[in-house]
């Protein structure tokens, strides 16, 4: 919510505005927290919801409150209007430049042809939620000399009454209407006052006038142009004046879909622009999703084509190694339908969960075949048989693995909130592709088994020709070698468990030292190929010392040879609007074309500023992870005072903070979100002395209002547009405190009485911005951690320094810090959720409460593998880990089930329970290698990636590899052991005697 109070101090606006608003706020569904902020002359409101909520129906109940609170709002705020928007304010998706090719046009010029042809019509794109203008369109600008008012004998009062009765529109009937006199044969329209359109009209208006004939024109006491409605902001575009506007998305829009129709839609408008006027794309975040999406696609190419050939290393010969291939298309393509049919749409993560989903679809068509092979060579039988035989013996493994690899991500789904809606891609993308993998290895891969595949004799394989033909054999001889060392390796553990059991103790306690040491995070830092820059100036700077410090910011950017464009606005930044504050947005060159990180330059950039500008701070900043979820990247913590202990102290409390912050080695850029406060002059008026002089107190307050801070009366006719009429004291009638004296309101009596007769003033400090957050007084502390240091690790620190405050002060998160404690506290459940699916699905599988036990024990050795992979890599402990984490417990179980499975069916077949178990790992340990081998080659291209998005890849990709790369080397080792310790404690289930019985009984 944004509304406008002209010339009113942020005192002035938090209390008859921005805290009247706010008390309204009550009973909204699905809301989370509400912040806002109070700043001279304007308040806005930001109210964030849990992800989910409709947006149309959050924004029909907000604006029902605004309608309720809208008698108690200032006169002047109801004439401007409250703005609803459902979109986050300051958080701009792109931003777009205008400027003058020639220099036929100056900024004004510019300004008004952007809010007057584009602003509308890229407003309405479907999509964009607002549009923020940097620079305003033309109004009629009335600059009162005091002087000549008070020596007419004239106020600011009866400047703005004559104008508001000398232009307007009229209705003044007509001539002959009905009813009409009988015989009338006449019937027109009257007119009479219409909307005036020309500076000389309003020069034109009559302020005063006698009976001879003399009369006081508009133009006699001040001076009427045609000028900007508001002279706040000031743009450049790579130092050449220039305007722009800001576009937010709304909730719930396609960046890319809208970014792609405003560029068509500024295509359009294009031929119509005035001669010279160009536009330019000074901020967008688009190309960085589209690269980030391209280099996944490129990714899962590489990924299927290592696949392709780690399969064909192992099966040995063509025919083999279709069948597999023939799968990969069939489930991705089965998978996007399932993505389509629930409203889904391809983006990076969903592309993430289709390259986890690549290693994991082909191994169910990989079991087979291998299977497949192994009994035409084993029994000699040929394809068609040896397929029904090989179904027999593993449909019961395939079911396991596609249940417990689906249990491992259902839970995902469920989860609340913005960690939930990312979790939410991987699990309906990853659960798709499972479920019809099962359902392609069920159905598809052994009819092209019997297809496809060539009969072989008893105990032999389809040969290869040339060099592979040498190669395979020799491979196969060092494989069955070190297949009978693994066999003999897992005797050896068996016969002696203890040495095991203390292994597996080792890597428990590593794990947990791992989930103890390793950073957290929310997501990883992405250069997303843009930066911003914040700058303010000492409290109190003029525009034009803003400007100059602005300008010497601007030259230093632009001298970096990584930067393409640079487009700066002073009076705006998203900290709040003031003479003091600016904001500059920085489009880096492509990935391609420089070597150094968005992070790196911006470290470069905030170490070289402090000498580079002198006048001002500057801080270079990254977006954020996500849109919408907080201004920039880093964190965003509210700096609060439950406690009561006012303004001043909070003020104090917050320099303490900073202070502490600034020699803290894990912190970087920590600054305060506002504004600082500004010297203000406060004038004292004295009610009694200037009722004794006859001077109304509606009079003093209008004049006041409309001489220092400007009115809006009405409007005019612009080029057939509706444009405002503003009044206000000329500037060098305004400049100084003995200015006030300049300025006079007439009495009962009709004398002009000087306003200095009845008021005095001092100098004070005062807020130039107030904010809140749930209502109560905040302070934002925006910062981001120090190189190698995680978000989470800088968000404890700087919790701990506001714990050490004195004066009872707290803090509370909002924006992407918000949602990474929120996620933090959710990771655990999720965790045992999914152990726990994994488990029951187990227990189903085998009809015991024991023998899943074999199987889990083995899943926090590939947990381990994960932790040390990410920490031996510095990365961090975000949703990308914590979803490859889960990955990497369904594919430790997954090997668990392939050993279970055979070891459970050879015992029930008469063998010992160590000879069945030593037999069945060393059946299965080829295809063990071959379905991690591949899973391992296809996430490796994410982990190995650079460009757009690479933070992503490598946060997931790494965690997996290393995960299932201990799950391989140690799984195979310890779920043998577990396996034979579980069923000799418990032995329970039927004997394979018993079950034949009950069938011949059946």
């Amino acid at each position: 919510m944004r509304a406008t109070y002209t010339g009113a101090s942020a005192e002035t606006v938090q209390h008859s505005v921005t805290q009247i608003l706010e008390q309204q706020m009550t009973g909204l569904d699905n809301l989370l927290y509400m912040s806002s902020s109070s700043s001279t002359g304007s308040a806005q409101l930001t109210l964030t919801f849990e992800s989910g909520t409709d947006p149309d129906t959050a924004q029909v109940q907000v604006q029902n409150k605004v309608s309720q609170a809208d008698a108690m709002l200032p006169q002047a705020v109801r004439q401007e209007g409250v703005i609803v928007s459902k979109s986050a304010m300051g958080d701009m998706f792109m931003v777009v430049s205008f400027l003058s090719e020639d220099g036929s046009m100056d900024a004004t010029d510019i300004a008004d042809y952007m809010a007057s042809s584009v602003q509308d019509p890229l407003s309405r794109v479907n999509g964009v939620g607002s549009v923020n203008v940097f620079g305003s369109e033309y109004a009629m600008r009335i600059w009162l000399d005091p002087e000549k008012l008070a020596h007419y004998g004239l106020m600011a009062s009866d400047v703005v009454a004559a104008i508001e009765a000398q232009n307007t529109d009229v209705s003044s009937g007509e001539l002959g209407g009905l009813p009409a006199a009988s015989g009338q044969q006449l019937n027109a329209t009257v007119t009479s006052r219409s909307r005036l359109r020309t500076p000389e009209e309003f020069r034109g208006i009559v302020l005063k006038s006698d009976a001879g004939g003399a009369a006081v024109y508009l133009g006699d006491v001040g001076t009427v142009v045609l000028g900007s409605q508001d002279y706040s902001s000031v743009s450049r575009f790579n130092g050449v004046p220039a305007s722009g506007m800001g576009l937010q998305l709304a909730t719930g829009a396609n960046a890319l879909d809208v970014a792609e129709a405003v560029k068509a839609r500024l295509e359009e408008l294009r031929p119509y622009f005035p001669d010279g006027l160009s536009y330019r794309i000074a901020y967008d975040t688009t190309p960085f999703v589209r690269l980030s999406i391209t280099e996944v696609v490129k990714t899962l190419g590489e990924a299927i084509a290592l696949v392709i050939l780690i399969m064909y290393l192992f099966l040995q010969n063509w025919r083999a190694t279709l069948i597999p291939v023939v799968a990969v298309p069939v489930v991705l393509m089965g998978t996007f339908g399932v993505l389509a049919l629930l409203g889904y749409s391809i983006n990076t993560l969903t592309l993430f969960a289709m390259v986890l989903a690549i290693g994991l679809l082909v191994d169910d068509a990989i079991v087979v075949v291998e299977n497949v092979e192994r009994v035409m060579s084993e029994e000699g039988l040929p394809p068609r048989e040896a397929a029904y035989a090989s179904m027999g013996q593993i449909t019961g493994a395939l079911v396991g693995i596609a249940l417990v690899l689906t249990a491992v991500f259902i839970p995902m789904a469920f989860f609340g909130g913005s960690t939930g809606e990312i979790y939410r891609q991987f699990s309906v993308t990853i659960a798709a592709a499972m479920i019809l993998s099962v359902i392609v290895a069920l159905t598809l891969s052994p009819a092209l088994c019997a297809t496809l595949l060539l009969p072989v004799e008893k105990g032999g394989r389809v040969p290869a020709r040339g060099p592979l033909g040498r190669f395979f054999p020799w491979f196969n001889r060092g494989f069955g070698r070190m297949t009978d060392r693994y066999r003999h390796g897992v005797g050896r553990l068996l016969d002696r468990r203890g040495p095991g059991i203390l292994a597996y103790a080792c890597v428990l306690a590593g794990m947990g030292l791992l989930f103890w040491r390793l950073p957290t995070a929310f997501l990883p830092e992405e250069d997303q190929g843009m930066l911003m820059v914040m700058l303010n100036a000492p409290a109190g700077a003029t525009q034009q010392r803003t400007l100059q410090s602005m300008d010497e910011a601007a030259g230093f950017i632009r001298r970096q040879p990584e930067v393409e464009s640079l487009f700066t606005v002073a009076g705006f930044s998203t900290a709040g609007s003031s003479q003091n504050s600016g904001m500059g947005f920085v489009r880096l060159k492509d990935w391609s074309e420089r070597t150094a990180s968005a992070r790196e330059i911006a470290d470069r950039l905030n170490a070289a500023m402090a000498d580079a500008v002198r006048d001002a701070q500057v801080f270079a900043v990254l977006p954020p992870a996500i849109a919408s979820l907080g201004r920039n990247a880093g964190f965003t913590l509210q700096l609060q005072d439950p406690a009561g202990n006012g303004h001043e102290a909070l003020v104090q409390a917050r320099e303490q903070l900073l202070e502490r912050a600034g020699s803290r080695a894990s912190l970087s850029a920590v600054r305060y979100g506002g504004l600082e406060d500004a010297p203000t002059y406060k004038l004292a008026l004295d009610d009694r002395k200037a009722g004794a002089l006859g001077v109304s107190a509606s009079d003093v307050n209008s004049t006041l209002s409309a001489a220092l801070g400007g009115s809006y009366v009405n409007d005019f006719v612009h080029n057939d547009r509706i444009k405002r009429v503003y009044v206000q004291g000329e500037a060098s009638a305004r400049m100084l405190p003995q200015d006030i004296g300049r300025w006079k309101v007439r009495n009962g009596d009709g004398d002009m009485v000087p306003l200095s007769e009845f008021s005095s003033g001092r100098w004070t400090y005062v807020p130039q911005t107030i904010t809140r957050f749930n209502g109560a007084e905040s302070m934002e502390i925006t910062g981001s951690p120090a190189a190698g240091v995680s978000s989470g690790t800088a968000m404890t620190d700087i919790a701990g320094l506001v714990a050490g405050l004195d004066g009872g002060f707290s803090h509370a998160w909002s924006g992407m810090s918000y949602q990474e404690r929120q996620a933090g506290s959710q990771a655990w459940l999720l965790y045992a959720v999914s152990a726990l699916f994994v488990f029951l699905c187990l227990a189903a599988l085998y009809e015991s409460w024991s023998i899943p036990v074999s199987v889990m024990l083995a899943v926090p050795v590939g947990l381990a593998g994960a932790l040390l992979a990410t920490w031996l890599r510095d990365l961090n402990n975000d949703i990308y880990f914590q979803v490859g984490l889960l990955a990497t417990m369904g594919l430790a179980a997954k090997n668990g089930i392939l050993i279970v499975e055979f070891a459970k069916a050879l015992e029930e077949q008469g063998q010992s329970l160590v000879d069945a178990t030593l037999q069945a790992a060393r059946l299965r340990l080829r295809p063990i290698l071959m379905t991690s081998l591949a899973f391992m080659l296809g996430v490796l291209p994410m982990v190995l990636s650079s460009g757009a998005g690479s933070g992503g890849r490598h946060s997931l990709g790494t965690g997996v590899l290393g995960g299932t790369l201990f799950s391989t080397v140690l799984g195979i080792f310890f779920v043998p052991l577990f396996y034979v310790i579980v069923r000799t404690r418990f032995p329970g289930g039927r004997s394979h005697a018993a079950d034949v019985a009950m069938k011949e009984a059946r």
